[in-house]
């Protein structure tokens, strides 16, 4: 990574329209960058909006020759396709690359990290990487699960993610809002977006036109899981859902593992991993985890047949977003 004593204190968030761009725009300007030169691009479609940056009116602009100029640090938090189409841009600028997007997880030298990776692994995060990879809460909360029970005799691990329409972006949540007021009003859905029904319903799959593919995003987070356990602890069976509502990731999972492990171990495994126990008489939800910068658990519980269930919960668009401005913060230290 260039070093941080170079002249410019130049920061481009490129997928700045998005929920996560936006997230981690508010989370950088609260952070030790506040008051550094944020620059703000996106797609062409999103090109023309007006939104804010450290206090004063900001216009998202689309990707040109000499976006990234003297940037140090450029975080994608838009589509994969949106990274892949500008990462060789974005490289020859030499600025530090973080990418939000999955689209640099298969990528060779890339490095994985959230908060508890450094514990939870034996390797270290290289200091001068030139490109880091944040995972989506999904991939964070099997990744920090499958090695935080590593060490207690972990034999395999299924995960369940319930994924909200907002992992589609504000699209999303329009559409989901509106297909509820129709069913209510006894009207045909409009199906833009998810080219089905997702109001009231769990899909395993999404309509064939739909710009949102459910396939493809859990291949990117398996991507995304690989590249955190860097064959430390072998891959969790990782399935995805998805469910209508408006914000929250959640989880089930079940483990098998050593059979004298025990409620208290396992609670002071996942404490280790990085989990916030939640409230038992409260309980553990897509609710609970609003605003939240760390994964929910609930406490585990044992099953009749000799595994260990695991329910959990995570605000997906904080959660990444927090992440990166940690990394970042720790890359400028």
């Amino acid at each position: 990574m260039p070093p941080f004593e170079r002249d410019s204190n130049r920061i481009v968030i490129a997928g700045a329209s998005s929920l996560l761009g936006a997230e981690l725009k508010s989370l950088l300007e609260e952070s030790k960058f506040a008051g550094w030169d944020l620059r703000l691009v996106d797609e062409e479609v999103a090109a023309g909006t007006l939104t804010e940056a450290s206090g004063e009116p900001a216009v998202i602009q689309p990707v040109e020759e000499g976006s990234f100029e003297r940037a140090r640090l450029i975080f994608f938090a838009g589509s994969p396709e949106f990274t892949r189409a500008n990462l060789l841009a974005a490289r020859k600028s030499n600025a530090t690359v973080v990418d939000l997007s999955g689209a640099l997880a298969s990528e060779m030298g890339t490095a994985a990290w959230f908060p508890v990776l450094e514990v939870l692994r034996t390797n270290v995060l290289p200091a001068n990487g030139a490109a880091y990879s944040v995972p989506s809460a999904a991939a964070c909360a099997a990744s920090a699960l499958s090695l935080g029970l590593a060490p207690l005799g972990l034999q395999r691990l299924v995960f369940i993610a319930f994924q909200p329409v907002s992992a589609a972006g504000r699209a999303g949540i329009e559409e989901l809002e509106s297909q509820t007021s129709q069913l209510l009003s006894f009207q045909a859905v409009g199906k833009a977006v998810f080219d089905t029904q997702v109001a009231f319903a769990m899909l395993d799959k999404l309509g064939p036109a739909s710009s949102h593919n459910l396939l493809s995003a859990r291949e990117r987070f398996r991507d995304e899981i690989e590249i955190c356990l860097a064959g430390e602890v072998g891959l969790p069976a990782f399935q995805l859902v998805h469910v209508p509502l408006f914000y929250g990731l959640t989880f089930a999972a079940c483990a098998q593992i050593a059979p004298e492990t025990n409620c208290p171990r396992l609670i002071e495994a996942i404490n280790r991993a990085g989990f916030a126990l939640g409230n038992d008489d409260q309980g553990v939800s897509n609710l609970s985890a609003v605003g939240e910068s760390l994964i929910q658990m609930a406490s585990p519980e044992a099953d009749p047949a000799g595994s260990w269930w695991f329910w959990g919960a995570a605000d997906n668009i904080r959660l990444p977003a927090w992440n990166a401005v940690k990394l970042a913060e720790k890359l400028a230290e």
